[in-house]
């Protein structure tokens, strides 16, 4: 099963270093990984996307929490959440296959950002499960390039779980 991983760390040169160096050790391989500062200057927030069952998650975390300039870990996957992906998808095309593109592009909400007589610069935000299922459409058209960010996600407040609520929808 694959985990979501926050860490809050202090801002200090070989903070990242150390941290994957401690997955490197154990053998763990690290899916995704997003870093950005935080609210609080001086404090940086890492998402990660790991791999596990929930034994190894736990000893990964309790080993996380003993190093220097780690604030807080925590294993989000179970909590409501809000999550989002940013991807750049260079897709090509032709003057008989735009408008298809096009259509694709307005269906998953995303945005040209750049084109060229063969080929769209797309940015899709969503969760990850959008950033699959647009990528599997336009496989079609050939794609030249993909860049993707890490998984980024915050525990939402309202407790909410959304994707309970929408297994709710699908039965109805």
């Amino acid at each position: 099963m694959k985990h979501t991983i926050c860490v809050l760390v202090e801002d200090e040169a070989g903070v990242l270093t150390r941290i994957a160096g401690l997955f490197a050790r154990r053998g763990f391989n690290i899916e995704s990984l997003a870093v950005g500062p935080t609210e609080t200057m001086g404090t940086s927030r890492i998402t990660m996307v790991v791999p596990g069952d929930e034994n190894t998650i736990e000893q990964l975390t309790k080993q996380l929490n003993k190093l220097v300039n780690v604030l807080k870990v925590t294993d989000i996957t179970t909590t409501p959440c809000v999550e989002r992906e940013l991807m750049l998808l260079k897709v090509s095309t032709n003057d008989s296959n735009r408008n298809e593109v096009l259509q694709v592009v307005q269906i998953f909400r995303a945005r040209v950002v750049d084109m060229s007589d063969n080929s769209l610069t797309l940015e899709v935000v969503g969760d990850p499960g959008k950033m699959v299922a647009i990528v599997s459409m336009l496989t079609q058209f050939g794609i030249k390039e993909i860049a993707r960010t890490g998984k980024i996600a915050l525990v939402r407040e309202s407790g909410v779980n959304t994707e309970y609520l929408k297994s709710l929808e699908a039965k109805v």
